[in-house]
């Protein structure tokens, strides 16, 4: 079935479960003005107020959360503490307004994965995936393909083979990856316009055999080592209830 052959009212229930998930989170975009470097050059050049509105928004997602998913945004938060670290500041993949890792971004990370993994797992999605998963996979390949063809997005494309090639033989992450890859895609465009942080011209400013966009296309692809990382430790501190859920997973293959 295509999306678009999805009943009328099934179809609308989706696209509202997407709205209330992820499209409210796109509001964030605008948020990031208040870190962008026209606010700081005519109002104040501090991260403070968008800190604080991150926390604000953070929290009032963490509070209506399930238990799981709370403590998966919790882990969310120190892996993205020490990604950013690793990619911004050893890396240089890129480079942030004040040359620092702003306290919005790692709870940033945190607040998307709790997003997207709500929309991934709504009843009305998971009835539908293949579905909304297709259309998701049209979007990402137009969207690199176009950013490969006019803004020479080597880089991005790479690395959105490389989240196809990753979603290969996992069937059942496509959905929640599919959803990161475009909601990642529109915040690093609000990011970069507003000047919040930069991607050099090259891979890591490296490789000249890697010409990049500013931002890259397939971003997204790091968010891989993100979701790894959080269920990694989720089962490990879950072990009896992972085992559980494994066997009843293998009776019903």
């Amino acid at each position: 079935m295509k999306f678009f052959e999805i009943p009328k009212e099934d179809l609308k229930k989706i696209i509202s479960v997407f709205n209330r998930k992820i499209g409210l989170f796109v509001f964030f975009v605008f948020v990031l003005f208040f870190d962008s470097t026209y606010f700081s050059e005519k109002v104040t050049n501090s991260q403070i107020t968008i800190n604080l509105l991150m926390l604000a928004g953070f929290f009032a997602m963490y509070f209506r959360s399930t238990p799981r998913v709370k403590e998966l945004m919790l882990y969310a938060v120190v892996l993205g503490i020490g990604g950013e670290y690793l990619f911004s500041r050893v890396l240089h993949m890129y480079t942030y307004r004040l040359e620092n890792v702003p306290l919005y971004v790692p709870i940033g990370h945190a607040a998307l994965y709790g997003r997207v993994f709500k929309f991934s797992t709504a009843p009305i999605v998971r009835k539908y995936h293949k579905a909304v998963e297709q259309l998701f996979s049209i979007v990402i390949v137009l969207f690199a393909t176009v950013y490969l063809l006019f803004f020479s997005d080597v880089f991005g494309f790479v690395m959105t083979i490389g989240v196809f090639l990753l979603l290969w033989k996992r069937p059942k992450d496509r959905l929640f990856f599919y959803a990161m890859y475009i909601l990642v895609a529109i915040l690093e465009i609000g990011g970069t316009a507003f000047g919040c942080w930069r991607w050099p011209s090259i891979a890591f400013d490296v490789f000249e055999f890697l010409p990049s966009n500013n931002p890259p296309s397939g971003i997204s692809l790091f968010y891989f080592l993100l979701d790894i990382g959080c269920f990694v430790i989720y089962t490990q501190r879950h072990k009896v209830t992972w085992r559980r859920l494994k066997n009843i997973r293998s009776k019903h293959a």
